[in-house]
């Protein structure tokens, strides 16, 4: 086996390379979620199962209640809605925002079938809960053996 020298200065040169890739790709996709490149996805969501039912929680701050809508089809939970900006003042001249303003969506694959007529939700301190009755054909039934 023979080593082979490494050049560390090639190293910068990619580096510098990797970061103006970087820069093309945030230009182009700057506003969109990209969550494999570093990226929040808004509204973060929380999905856990219990025995009778599905709960979603998302983080909504900053949004009524009336802006948001969801819809279950099939197995597939849809959340969306708009944060609107409260108020807009021309006079300040602002330099830095990240305040996020604008439409969201979240789709949701659950991992079971739910009973579309008896899903409930509620809204509190930004955020949204959503419970999701499980279908009956999907609820874990325990067989007894007998002896």
């Amino acid at each position: 086996m023979t080593l082979v020298r490494f050049n560390k200065g090639h190293r910068g040169d990619l580096a510098r390379l990797h970061g103006e890739m970087d820069d093309l790709f945030d230009g182009f996709f700057r506003g969109l979620d990209r969550p494999f490149a570093g990226y929040k996805v808004w509204p973060a969501i929380d999905v856990a199962e219990e025995e009778d039912s599905i709960i979603v929680r998302a983080e909504v701050p900053g949004c009524k209640a009336d802006d948001i809508d969801i819809s279950v089809h099939g197995n597939v939970l849809t959340i969306s809605g708009e944060k609107k900006l409260s108020e807009e003042k021309k006079e300040k001249g602002y330099y830095h925002v990240e305040s996020s303003y604008g439409s969201f969506r979240r789709e949701v694959t659950l991992p079971t079938d739910v009973n579309q007529s008896k899903v409930d939700a509620s809204y509190k301190d930004g955020v949204l809960s959503i419970v999701l009755p499980k279908a009956e054909k999907a609820k874990t039934i325990k067989v007894k053996i007998k002896a």
